[in-house]
């Protein structure tokens, strides 16, 4: 009986080594698992933000192509209509030839650039931030320090 109470002693000594052994590598195992799944996560959320900023810019440049066109009529059509208002208000064919032009040229070069301010400040305000991977990992952080605590 002394001898079986010895030798459950002895195992059950082995047995907390083991199993605290058991644990660290459980948690060296669960730790690396994890810091894998950190790296898919930003790898994915890269992956998706470039995607979509892909997308977002393809359409845009589309977009500008075809309205570039018709903007070019529509220029063309407002011109020919100011220089016909011109003359008709008595501004003589020579001074109306270049005045039209100036006119609607300087319209559109005004609302270009208060577009293309509007576009640098839309960009600039776009954030490239990996917002679920930075959350994640700090969860993860807390998870790890719960553990080895």
């Amino acid at each position: 009986m002394i001898q079986s109470e010895n030798r459950m002693r002895e195992h059950d000594v082995q047995g907390d080594s083991r199993s605290l052994m058991d644990l660290i590598k459980d948690l060296r195992d669960e730790t690396v698992k994890l810091l894998r799944q950190e790296m898919i996560l930003a790898k994915t959320e890269t992956t998706e933000k470039l995607s979509r900023a892909g997308r977002n810019a393809a359409s845009l440049a589309v977009g500008g192509v075809i309205a570039y066109a018709g903007l070019m009529f529509l220029l063309i059509a407002a011109t020919v209509g100011l220089y016909v208002g011109l003359v008709a208000a008595g501004v003589s064919h020579a001074t109306s030839g270049w005045l039209a032009p100036l006119i609607i040229g300087g319209i559109v070069t005004i609302i270009g650039a208060v577009m293309v301010q509007k576009a640098l400040h839309t960009f600039r305000n776009e954030s490239f931030d990996l917002e679920r991977t930075k959350a994640s990992v700090a969860a993860d952080k807390d998870w790890i320090t719960n553990k080895v605590s």
